[in-house]
């Protein structure tokens, strides 16, 4: 039996040979639940992920969060939590889980500056070399409007945590190095302060804003 294999996968492990392989990689990683610390140093680094979620039948969602580095906090070795700021209002990956807390997290180093250590799972075995690396965190996610966490992240509508589940490194070898140019000038300041948007500026948009919108303060 295992508890992280389902029939379709068994199926694709036994027609490519690796039922072997995927038993003794659940063995050394996927029955892990906890955050140690260097997956700790890697999510605080980090200054995006992505959110994998799916409504009350099943029906996927896929999204991108960004921030500045330690957006996502650890809070203990088994909790990680992280601010929902102003998108399009529709809602898709967070109204998910009001109705399927079930949430798969990716976080992805494009660069190998957020692994950093020979130890590292972001640097070639030896050598110091960065190179990038990722790292998945499976759990069951929830949402409270008045989680004290929220007073330190400005301009945020609310905080998710994530109770984990499932916590393990994944193969870095198709990741494409990148480096990064320039982080979102749309992250909320200190203040919670950030620019308008343009496309809240058009006329398909700015009569169906939030009454308390600032693009229509912006005028």
């Amino acid at each position: 039996m295992s508890a992280s294999y389902h029939d379709g996968a068994r199926r694709l492990q036994d027609r490519f040979d690796t039922r072997r392989l995927a038993d003794r990689l659940e063995e050394r990683f996927l029955q892990r639940a906890e955050i140690d610390e260097s997956d700790r140093a890697f999510i605080e680094r980090i200054d995006m992920f992505f959110l994998a979620t799916a409504d009350a039948e099943g029906r996927p969602q896929c999204s991108y969060k960004g921030g500045e580095p330690g957006f996502v906090r650890v809070l203990d070795a088994r909790t990680v939590a992280f601010p929902n700021y102003d998108g399009n209002g529709m809602y898709l990956s967070m109204g998910n889980l009001a109705v399927n807390p079930h949430v798969g997290l990716l976080f992805v180093d494009f660069t190998g500056e957020a692994a950093r250590g020979p130890a590292s799972a972001g640097h070639v075995a030896g050598s110091g070399t960065p190179r990038p690396s990722r790292l998945r965190l499976n759990g069951v996610a929830s949402v409270d409007e008045d989680d004290p966490l929220a007073s330190s992240y400005p301009g945020a509508q609310f905080v998710v945590r994530v109770r984990a589940t499932q916590v393990f490194p994944n193969c870095p070898r198709y990741i494409h190095r990148m480096a990064l140019v320039e982080r979102s000038r749309f992250v909320p300041d200190a203040h919670g302060e950030q620019p308008v948007p343009d496309w809240k500026r058009t006329s398909w948009a700015c009569d169906v804003l939030p009454a308390d919108d600032p693009a229509r303060q912006d005028g």
